[in-house]
């Protein structure tokens, strides 16, 4: 009887060990919990207002800093032109605004102010399935665009017919293709017309025989399958737009409040930092001087 006793007596201590040893397992568990989702609520959130041009440079900035700043975290409010960011930025919904042009009288209300940051050339690319056309006249583009020329035979290609893909008249990329290649003369109303050019690029990739303008900077970051074209004998190449051969190019700001928040400052002033210089260079962009 006096065993039975001590052995009860043991299993008892050793259940309220197990007991006691998973109470104090829960309750780190418990407490890692929530110390993380203290760290999560305590970073600082400064918000972006981009459009489909300036997207993938801001993105681009804004993981690096992360990548130094555990505490801040970007957060990217998307529109699809320049003009609803800087709607955004005016109401106070976001902090910093991306901007393919630089700020218009109308859309200043005193209170705002713009930094160009960084030049993006624009190409002219087709689809890789596009063999034997690498360079364009000023003369052949505008014809394609205007629809009097509709195969790649009559350009040195295959006989195939020319699919061309095409941005809205209000985009960026049409205007400096207007302003520099195709000036005034009316697009045939067989283009496919793409509203983002993220949608552009993608579509660029996937159909054959099809040519569209887009991003250098994004075809070097996402090593986009395309074949790029020479215009008048010149390639879409940074050392070109240096030395003032190659003009379409696209130029690249933000804009905030003139006194912005620390947090929106902070990001700000990387972004015109040495560092923020060197991000974009390795990733195809000009940066401003």
């Amino acid at each position: 009887m006096k065993k039975i006793a001590k052995l009860m007596i043991i299993g008892i201590i050793l259940l309220e060990m197990c007991g006691c040893n998973s109470v104090k397992t829960t309750e780190l568990k418990d407490s890692s919990l929530v110390s993380s989702q203290a760290d999560s609520q305590a970073k600082t959130i400064i918000k972006i207002g981009d459009s489909s041009s300036t997207i993938t440079l801001l993105k681009l900035l804004a993981q690096a800093y992360q990548s130094q700043n555990r505490t801040v975290k970007v957060e990217f409010i998307s529109n699809s032109q320049s003009e609803g960011a800087i709607a955004a930025l005016k109401n106070d919904i976001i902090d910093i605004a991306g901007s393919s042009h630089k700020l218009k009288p109308e859309e200043d209300n005193g209170k705002i102010q713009y930094r160009e940051i960084a030049q993006d050339l624009l190409l002219v690319a087709t689809n890789n399935s596009v063999k034997g056309v690498n360079n364009l006249s000023t003369k052949q583009l505008k014809e394609i665009y205007k629809g009097d020329i509709t195969n790649w035979q009559e350009l040195g290609g295959a006989d195939a017919k020319i699919v061309l893909l095409d941005r809205p008249e209000d985009e960026s990329a049409k205007k400096l293709l207007r302003k520099h290649y195709l000036g005034e003369d009316k697009t045939t109303n067989k283009a496919v017309i793409l509203s983002k050019e993220g949608e552009l690029i993608e579509t660029l990739q996937s159909t054959p025989n099809s040519i569209g303008a887009f991003s250098l900077a994004y075809s070097l970051i996402n090593k986009s399958p395309v074949n790029h074209l020479s215009l008048n004998g010149v390639a879409p190449k940074s050392e070109n737009f240096a030395n003032g051969k190659y003009q379409m190019v696209r130029h690249i700001g933000i804009l905030s409040d003139k006194v912005p928040s620390a947090p929106a400052q902070g990001f700000i002033d990387f972004i015109l930092s040495k560092e923020g210089e060197k991000v974009l260079r390795n990733n195809g962009f000009v940066p401003a001087k």
